[in-house]
């Protein structure tokens, strides 16, 4: 029995990327779209920070579907909206003075609950 040799397959050339003109970027600038975990690790922030944000649609982002993503122009637009001037020290919060002995009531100026008549409602 004879066989025949197998016949090699042709390969295809990929096919071409569309030009510059026509996506707007050029090869060494391909769009770049970070995850939350990505874009939080190169901002330092946590990613709760971030995903807070972006759900509340307080900050610039992208939904691809349901899933979130930041573009470098977003992370830019983040910084650039977060940066404050530095203005010296911040004002302290106030915290409530706690109770002194002169702000408590007297003991003997309300009814004590030991004070009320027993009922027995099994006995209704």
């Amino acid at each position: 029995m004879q066989s025949t040799p197998p016949r090699p397959q042709r390969r295809l050339p990929p096919p071409a990327p569309p030009p510059a003109h026509v996506t707007g970027h050029s090869d060494d600038q391909e769009p770049r779209l970070y995850t939350p975990s990505e874009a939080a690790a190169r901002m330092r922030v946590t990613e709760s920070w971030l995903r807070r944000r972006a759900g509340r649609r307080q900050i610039p982002c992208t939904f691809l579907g349901k899933h979130l993503r930041f573009s470098a122009a977003d992370l830019a637009a983040i910084i650039a909206a977060a940066a404050e001037p530095a203005t010296g020290r911040r004002p302290t919060r106030r915290r409530p003075r706690p109770p002194t002995t002169t702000d408590l009531p007297h003991a003997g100026s309300h009814a004590s609950i030991t004070d009320a008549p027993h009922t027995n409602r099994s006995e209704e």
